[in-house]
């Protein structure tokens, strides 16, 4: 099996907290950079964001500061020193630098994911993470090249989808991820559907190559996804 950030044997950080063990990993190992985020405060009732906003629709899982994405770094030493001094905090990467991120409620992901495999595709990591305000289910976030962010409208057209007809997102240039092992919301963490390995260390997928799979996927669940959203919505409102 091969090593990935976090897995167990690495003695010598056992001391250390998870956040800041992984946080290091991403920019020392992988070279991303990577920026603390907002977390989650336990006490008296729900889990409440670090940012002290009640109505907070990403608890703890969300950049503290406007300058977030200039002060992102992927120096080990300057990211060891955040997480010394603030462990708690969320592990943000931005997107549009060392990639970007094809966004995809979790059904029709693992769906597309085992597509892609069959099919011999190249693959980069996949995250998964709880849907963020007025979502439904997980999300598995793709990461491929830098770039489809602007691409993505024409990607879909050529596939016969009109923008906005699939829950198919990309995440570039000024947006974020939330990376494993990440807080998000009460009881959820953000994981690693597939997690960073040697083989994906730095040959990431273009968009181009996924794009086919993961729209089949979306427009396959489009019908039981917008079912699931009209149930929740009935719900909050009933």
């Amino acid at each position: 099996m091969e090593d990935t950030p976090g897995a167990p044997g690495r003695s010598s950080d056992t001391e250390l907290p998870a956040l800041l063990i992984e946080a290091v990993s991403y920019a020392e190992e992988r070279h991303w950079e990577v920026a603390p985020g907002a977390w989650l405060v336990d006490g008296d009732g729900p889990a409440r964001c670090s940012c002290g906003d009640p109505g907070c629709e990403a608890p703890g899982a969300h950049p503290v500061g406007d300058d977030w994405r200039g002060r992102a770094s992927a120096g080990p030493g300057v990211v060891r020193r955040w997480w010394t001094e603030t462990p708690q905090a969320s592990i943000l990467l931005p997107t549009g630098r060392s990639f970007d991120a094809l966004d995809v409620p979790e059904v029709a992901g693992c769906l597309a994911l085992a597509r892609m495999e069959r099919m011999g595709l190249q693959l980069g990591p996949v995250v998964a993470v709880p849907a963020a305000a007025g979502q439904v289910g997980r999300r598995l976030l793709f990461l491929v090249l830098p770039g489809v962010l602007a691409k993505l409208p024409e990607m879909l057209r050529k596939l016969g989808w009109a923008p906005g007809r699939l829950d198919l997102v990309a995440r570039g240039e000024g947006d974020w991820i939330v990376a494993p092992p990440s807080r998000v919301g009460p009881y959820s963490f953000a994981q690693w559907a597939r997690p960073p390995s040697s083989t994906n260390r730095w040959l990431l997928p273009d968009a181009a190559e996924l794009i086919n799979p993961l729209a089949y996927a979306c427009g396959r669940e489009a019908p039981a996804v917008a079912a699931r959203q009209g149930r929740t919505a009935v719900h909050q409102h009933s």
